[in-house]
C-alpha cells in the first residue's frame, strides 16, 4: 500500500501538535545552522532537520529563508530593551553604555551564534547585510544617535557602526590576537571615549 503523499506547504497534524517549544527549537537550530554554515549554505530543509521538524512547519511559522534568517537573528537585538538601557541615563556616558551592551551580546554564546552568521555573510550576501542594518544601525544606532538630538544623526550612528562592527570582526570571526583574548573590560575602556564623541560630538 502506497503512502499519502505528504502535502506541501502546510504542517501535519503531528508537527504542528508537536508542543509549543516547537518554535523555539526551529529557531536554535537556524541560530547554530546559520552560524555554523553562513547564510548561502543553510537551507530550510538543514534547519527543519536539526530542530527535529518537517520543513513545513519551518514555513508555517516564519515563511520564507530569509525571514527565519531575520527572526533568528532578532533575539541578539531587542531594541526595545537596549535602547532604554543606552539612553537611560542621559548623554553623559553613552560610549560606554554601549560598548558593554554590544560586546556582551556578543560574549553570550546564544546570541553571538547568529550574529557571526550576520558578519561572515552580509559582504557577500544582500539578506544578510539588509538583517545588519536593518538591526544593528537603524534599530538600535540611529534611534540612539537620534534620541540624543545631535547633528547627522545618522552619520554618527554610522561612524559608531563600523567602529563596533570592525571589532566584532576582528575579535570574533578572524580571532585577530591581542584583540580576541583582551578583556572585554578593557575594550569597553578604551572603545567608549571614541564612541561618546561619535555620538554627542563630546
Amino acid at each position: 500500500m502506497t503512502a499519502e503523499p505528504r502535502r506541501r506547504g502546510r504542517p501535519s497534524r503531528k508537527d504542528a501538535e508537536s508542543g509549543p517549544g516547537a518554535r523555539e527549537r526551529i529557531l536554535e537550530a537556524a541560530r547554530t545552522e546559520f552560524a555554523e554554515r553562513g547564510y548561502d549554505k543553510t537551507s530550510v530543509r538543514g534547519i527543519a532537520k536539526a530542530a527535529g521538524v518537517d520543513p513545513a512547519l519551518v514555513h508555517h511559522y516564519f515563511g520564507t529563508k530569509d525571514e527565519v534568517f531575520a527572526a533568528a537573528v532578532e533575539v541578539s537585538f531587542e531594541p526595545a530593551m537596549i535602547v532604554p538601557a543606552v539612553l537611560g541615563q542621559g548623554p553623559e556616558g553613552i560610549g560606554e553604555r554601549l560598548a558593554r551592551h554590544f560586546l556582551g551580546v556578543w560574549e553570550n554564546p546564544v546570541t553571538r551564534a547568529p550574529l557571526l552568521a550576520v558578519v561572515r555573510s552580509a559582504v557577500t550576501h544582500e539578506t544578510a547585510a539588509t538583517v545588519l542594518r536593518g538591526f544593528v544601525l537603524r534599530r538600535v544606532l540611529e534611534r540612539v544617535a537620534t534620541d540624543l538630538d545631535v547633528p547627522d544623526p545618522k552619520f554618527r550612528a554610522e561612524l559608531a557602526a563600523s567602529h563596533m562592527i570592525g571589532i566584532a570582526l576582528l575579535r570574533y570571526v578572524l580571532r585577530m590576537e591581542p584583540l580576541a583574548s583582551a578583556d572585554p573590560e578593557e575594550i569597553v575602556a578604551v572603545v567608549a571615549p571614541t564612541l561618546q564623541r561619535y555620538l554627542t560630538g563630546n
